[in-house]
């Protein structure tokens, strides 16, 4: 029996993980044509807001379900009913009250926050993104409960539903504003009624499922006293420690928002330059996003051998961080390369190229930060995570008041680096004192991963020498070059690797064509 619910809780964690990697994908990827066609100035009004917006889908699809999934599985192991008045009402009470104090501090504080950023056109724009926070509270109860019975199904497809929706939503507004000559703020209220869109969409399917999952289980109302201490400490402290894990990169982007705009006017910008300034920054962020979910969505697929405590455990942890550190490292090596090009295609101009390659670091370090911290929250240590991260939060602020108005953006960029530098050493260092026999540095294969990464970076100079001047070429021809570079070079980077046994074979059958892979390194052994 004990079997068949751990392998109940590792196929739920695959599926969510499954349906995280599409949603971050696509959440990553449709900011590249949202600034094409609303420009640096609209990608820098999208990312003023999107933190806010941010902090509410994680709060509502990581955080507060995860507090409740805890309540309701823990009443049902006590032998309890889930009924309205003792667990549902209560529940969705403590959600809305917290979630009603985020509206209204932002919804009556939203001019004095525009004021502090230095941009009092985004008041408006607060005042109607406070409402998301209004949803929070049916989305968290009704994920909360189905997670609680081990079904991560209903939270899988309402992930996706609600990105997909909200990606619609936002790209046709785009393309309004861009031929219609609409204010480029436009595109911060479409950010606003995007989100409520696809939270409307994901409280319905999440409703659904909920519907037929209540058919199987007839609840029967008892008089048993309603534990509210235990419920408002659960959701309070469990639900918003939870978050922070998930928040790793988007506080980064919340301190830039708070402080970029000021800083880079003492930098000296006029508030235009400023806002184009931090839209040219911002547009690193679709890409670190994809180089993390690269670096660590393999590597979380060995975490939830933890929740089986199963003899493994620890290897899967060494396994996770391995993975996690070569392909990351890959990934961020292959960006500097070749970022210029991708600059180029993405955006049509290479605007910001050195800050965004030093940015690019960021790929590495927030993968293995996230990894390091799941592995944390895994084994329990989740309050001890969230104060790091938050304390990782201050100092970008800090930093970036420190670096910007002398560096301009390439300070910010260098604040993101050293705040998650700062993160991982910390992560890395909790976990070493764990009984987790950690040693990532004696772990990995210096020798191997230092011929592959030199190897591509060669082989990536070459063609860049060889291929003509990006500039010289069409958009469509860019693309297929960078296609050719990416694919080439991870291609040769990962083969190198292989060949060199910087994998076990337990860690080779989480690549696609595992079988093959395998034979590749056995034939080296040979």
């Amino acid at each position: 029996m004990k079997q068949h619910d751990n392998r109940t809780i590792v196929k739920g964690a695959l599926v969510l993980t499954i349906a995280g990697i599409v949603s971050k994908i696509l959440s990553a990827a449709y900011r590249i044509p949202l600034q094409n066609l609303t420009g640096d100035i609209g990608f820098y009004i999208y990312q003023q807001v999107y933190p806010i917006l941010g902090i509410v889908t994680i709060l509502a699809l990581y955080g507060f379900p995860t507090a409740v999934s805890s309540l309701a599985a823990r009443t049902q192991l006590d032998g309890k009913t889930l009924t309205f008045r003792q667990f549902y009402f209560p529940i969705f009470l403590i959600l809305f009250v917290v979630s009603g104090g985020f509206f209204t501090i932002l919804f009556y504080f939203g001019h004095d926050i525009a004021m502090f950023i230095g941009d009092e056109q985004l008041a408006t724009i607060y005042q109607l993104a406070s409402f998301a926070f209004l949803f929070i509270p049916f989305m968290a109860l009704l994920r909360g409960v189905t997670q609680g019975s081990s079904n991560m199904k209903p939270t899988a497809y309402s992930q996706v539903g609600e990105q997909v929706v909200r990606v619609t939503i936002i790209i046709i507004a785009a393309v309004i504003v861009s031929y219609t000559g609409g204010s480029p703020y436009q595109i911060g209220f479409a950010a606003s009624i995007a989100t409520m869109a696809g939270a409307t969409a994901a409280s319905g399917i999440l409703l659904l499922c909920f519907w037929k999952q209540r058919g199987n289980n007839r609840r029967v109302e008892n008089n048993q006293i309603i534990p509210w201490g235990t419920y408002i400490r659960t959701i309070l402290l469990f639900g918003f420690v939870a978050s922070f894990t998930h928040m790793i990169l988007l506080l980064a982007q919340v301190a830039d928002s708070l402080s970029l705009l000021p800083t880079l006017m003492e930098f000296g910008h006029s508030k235009i330059e400023a806002m184009t300034a931090k839209g040219i920054l911002d547009r690193g962020q679709p890409l670190i996003q994809l180089g993390a979910v690269l670096g660590s969505s393999f590597a979380m697929a060995f975490i939830p051998s933890l929740v089986t405590q199963s003899t493994t455990a620890n290897q899967s942890i060494k396994s996770a961080l391995k993975l996690s550190f070569y392909l990351a490292a890959g990934a961020t090596i292959g960006l500097c390369t070749i970022f210029n090009e991708v600059n180029i295609l993405l955006y049509k101009d290479n605007e910001g190229t050195f800050s965004l390659q030093i940015l690019s670091l960021s790929v590495l370090l927030s993968a293995l930060a996230i990894t390091a911290s799941m592995i944390l929250q895994g084994i329990g240590r989740i309050l001890y995570t969230a104060s790091f991260i938050f304390g990782t939060f201050l100092l970008k602020i800090a930093l970036n008041h420190l670096l910007v108005p002398y560096w301009g953006i390439t300070g910010s960029a260098v604040a993101t680096v050293l705040s998650l530098l700062l993160l991982c050493v910390i992560l890395f260092y909790q976990l070493k004192r764990t009984n987790i026999k950690l040693a990532l540095l004696q772990d990995v294969k210096w020798h191997a991963f230092l011929i592959a990464s030199f190897s591509m970076v060669i082989y990536l100079v070459i063609f860049q020498f060889l291929l003509p001047n990006p500039f010289d070429l069409s958009r469509f021809t860019l693309f297929l070059e960078v296609f050719f570079l990416v694919g080439t070079g991870g291609i040769l980077y990962l083969f190198i690797l292989i060949r060199l046994q910087a994998f076990t074979d337990r860690e080779l059958a989480m690549f696609p064509l595992s079988s093959l892979l395998s034979r590749m390194a056995k034939e080296e052994k040979k």
